[in-house]
């Protein structure tokens, strides 16, 4: 019998290895870390398989010897249970065994911990701060300073909805990703606007909350270029599910022409700021701010969700005095889930409120331009 019991659990463990080394081979990472992409990511992969290998050494020594102990030391082999008490010998060794198994793993673990906190001497420095339910980025300084965007996702509702085929990227993939160059040291400073959220990028090696009132950061270098995938890791919401992260790594050269193009963005903003728009010019850009930031909550036909969110179709706020409506929309409503949009520019905030105004069945024919909410800014 006791061959049999050996055979079987011999089989069990091989088929079981068989397959592990089997799903290795097709994707390495699939049931690991992912490919670690900075200093911090690698030191944190290479302590996490060290405790794992002597979590495998100590399961298999505590196992092996107790599986050995029942099956050759049973009763019907003619062996007598031993009596004893206590080894003080015993338990010297096994206090002093773990005691130097937790110093190997605790050193390496605080030396990653203390360099994970040192932000000094960033090259680059980028504000990010998480809102219900997207993320903003400001790059502060460095190359880059003063460009500013927001990043949601670009998954597509249909597919939330199961209406069409997922993509590969499905609910990680963003409108505008942060962009970064290869091999400079990038500091993230971290707040939020609304509830607590996480900046979390598990291939940077980079996760920190993000906190209303608070100023938090991380960094990473990242090594080699490439599109780096991460999401909010904090329950912050209805849409937490739905506020990816996604880093893009450029080389020094591409990134330069990049910042060139966000500039050139810029100057445009700043320029239409200033323009005088027509409703129709208005109502179309509003749609999609309305599609990026309110639909979410407010639906895509405005209706709302009855006792969560307000409904703005036929609403006092969407068809009543025009200062009361873009009140609302900069600087949210206390006690409610409307949060402030005051990250918006000028045109975005003129634009969603104009449409607002004019889509469904609202018909109020008002128009607000960007140079009323530049002055109510002031």
């Amino acid at each position: 019998m006791s061959s049999k019991v050996t055979a079987a659990l011999a089989g069990v463990l091989t088929l079981a290895m068989y397959s592990g080394l089997g799903m290795a081979a097709a994707d390495p990472y699939q049931l690991n870390l992912p490919e670690p992409q900075t200093i911090i990511a690698r030191q944190i992969y290479d302590q996490h398989t060290l405790a794992l290998w002597i979590c495998l050494v100590i399961f298999i020594g505590v196992f092996g010897t107790m599986f050995y102990s029942v099956l050759k030391h049973r009763k019907d082999a003619g062996y007598k249970a031993a009596n004893f008490h206590h080894s003080t010998t015993v338990e010297i060794i096994w206090t002093i065994i773990p005691f130097f198994i937790l110093i190997g793993m605790a050193y390496p673990a605080t030396k990653t911990i203390i360099a994970m906190k040192d932000t000094s001497s960033p090259d680059i420095t980028i504000k990010t701060t998480g809102y219900q339910w997207k993320w903003g980025y400001d790059y502060i300084t460095g190359e880059g300073e003063g460009i500013s965007f927001l990043s949601a996702l670009a998954t597509s509702k249909a597919q939330i909805e199961n209406k069409e085929s997922k993509g590969e990227n499905y609910l990680l993939e963003v409108d505008n990703p942060l962009v970064v160059p290869t091999g400079k040291k990038i500091r993230i400073l971290l707040t939020a606007n609304d509830v607590i959220h996480a900046w979390w990028v598990p291939a940077l090696g980079a996760k920190q909350d993000a906190i209303p009132g608070f100023i938090r950061d991380t960094w990473f270098t990242v090594d080699k270029p490439g599109t780096y995938r991460g999401q909010c890791a904090e329950l912050c919401g209805k849409e937490h599910g739905f506020m990816p992260i996604v880093v893009e790594a450029l080389e020094p050269e591409k990134y330069a022409q990049w910042v060139a193009e966000q500039k050139k963005k810029t100057a445009v903003a700043a320029v239409d700021a200033n323009k005088t728009f027509t409703l129709d010019e208005l109502k179309a850009e509003g749609e999609k701010v309305y599609a990026g930031n309110c639909a979410a909550c407010h639906q895509a036909n405005g209706k709302g969700v009855p006792g969560a969110f307000a409904a703005l179709d036929g609403s006092k706020i969407a068809t009543g005095p025009k200062a009361e409506h873009i009140n609302i929309v900069m600087n949210g409503k206390t006690g409610t889930a409307m949060a402030a949009f005051q990250h918006l520019s000028d045109v975005q905030i003129a634009a969603v409120v104009t449409y607002e105004r004019n889509a469904w069945g609202n018909t109020t024919g008002d128009v607000v331009q960007p140079s009323e909410i530049n002055e109510l800014r002031k």
